[in-house]
């Protein structure tokens, strides 16, 4: 059986769910692969270290920070970032390398950035017969050494025009390069969803047919999300706070004149926001990709607190006319009466869009794992008449 490595950490989230939304759908197409899910972090620092001396995980520290909305000065951050892990590359090649050769896996893909080089070039070193796929979990990159490693044998999967223009403009190999409709989402995102949207509403204390919004900032929530719920008083509202329960209690104990929905964690995601009308959330590619696969046009924003590798995102909703780019949420209510008095053209935009990458994504992970398979037969075949000429 053909073993492939999902390489992921949790920083965010959203690299962790295409990790598993790649491995349910390779399960439910019965391929003859073994998928394993191996958390980079725990490559590098299986003995747990980091956590010893601080207490948390290394994801830990920045969902926390996406939690609190602390995200200001990011750019700078990663810089330093990826000067320690270029200063860290040789001690990286010591943990991965050995780890390669026990794991032997056929093929590795990569859904983080910034670690690529290291893995690659451990990969080389230890298995250099195996493919190294990174699948970009952004719409763009954020050169330089962000997604794309440049003079890497590196297959990129980009989900985006944009991505592809950029590994190009790189001089990356055009047959390393492999394209995708859009970001990979959960399977049950296709799955039919039979839902009788005013009866629902009505189940759960919205008006049936006045239009709803869904507030939503990732895995773990935001305090941006009390100032957008402050100033939406008046609109009913479905707020999805993921992990984060003390968001929820004080959204809950909010005062509002229109009903609202506040949900902590929940695996039916798409349930609730197939029940709105709008989507209100930060340019993640994750949330916004789920919104208009539903149909949901968007409200975000782009600012000097917008991760680095997601104001690119924006720049995406309006290019398309997908929704409402504003500087600040304090603009919220304003945008919320422009995108419902115009739902029907911004509703039309969205539709035009299909996104099919986790379908799609597997299909050029096989065409990876074949070509290699030809060319290992191929070296194999003229190695006896090498070693005759030799002898």
């Amino acid at each position: 059986m053909t073993t492939v490595d999902l390489v992921y950490f949790n920083a965010g989230g959203g690299h962790r769910a295409a990790a598993l939304a790649l491995q349910a759908v390779i399960r439910q197409q019965r391929r003859h692969w073994q998928v394993r899910l191996v958390n980079l972090v725990d490559m590098l620092d299986p003995q747990g270290r980091f956590r010893e001396l601080v207490g948390l995980a290394p994801e830990d520290l920045y969902n926390r920070r996406l939690a609190r909305g602390w995200t200001l000065g990011l750019a700078q951050e990663l810089k330093l970032l990826q000067g320690a892990i270029r200063l860290g590359h040789a001690a990286m090649l010591r943990r991965l390398v050995p780890h390669w050769r026990q794991a032997a896996p056929d093929l590795v893909v990569s859904l983080v950035p910034n670690f690529n080089r290291a893995l690659c070039d451990s990969l080389v070193q230890a298995l250099p017969h195996v493919p190294f796929v990174t699948v970009m979990t952004d719409m763009a990159d954020l050169p330089p050494n962000f997604w794309l490693a440049q003079g890497l044998p590196q297959h990129l999967v980009c989900g985006t025009a944009t991505a592809l223009a950029q590994a190009r403009a790189a001089g990356h190999p055009e047959r390393l390069l492999h394209v995708a409709s859009g970001m990979i989402l959960r399977p049950e995102f296709y799955e039919p969803l039979a839902i009788d949207r005013a009866a629902e509403r009505q189940a759960l204390g919205l008006p049936p047919h006045q239009p709803t919004g869904v507030v939503m900032f990732g895995g773990h929530g935001s305090q941006a999300m009390l100032g957008i719920a402050r100033r939406l008083s008046d609109t009913p509202l479905i707020l999805l706070c993921g992990h984060n329960a003390e968001l929820a209690r004080r959204l809950r104990a909010q005062p509002a004149v229109a009903p609202r929905v506040v949900l902590e964690f929940t695996p039916d995601v798409r349930r609730f926001m197939a029940m709105g009308d709008f989507f209100v959330g930060k340019p993640g590619p994750g949330c916004l990709s789920e919104a208009v696969h539903l149909g949901l046009p968007i409200i975000t924003v782009r600012n000097a607190f917008t991760m680095p590798q997601e104001r690119f995102n924006a720049d995406w909703v309006e290019d398309n006319g997908l929704g409402i780019v504003l500087r600040r949420f304090n603009r919220i209510v304003p945008a919320v009466h422009t995108l419902v008095d115009d739902l029907r053209a911004f509703r039309y935009r969205v539709a035009r869009m299909h996104n099919l990458a986790v379908f799609e994504v597997p299909e050029i992970l096989a065409d990876v794992l074949a070509t290699a398979a030809q060319r290992e037969t191929a070296a194999a075949l003229t190695r006896p008449a090498v070693m005759a000429i030799a002898a």
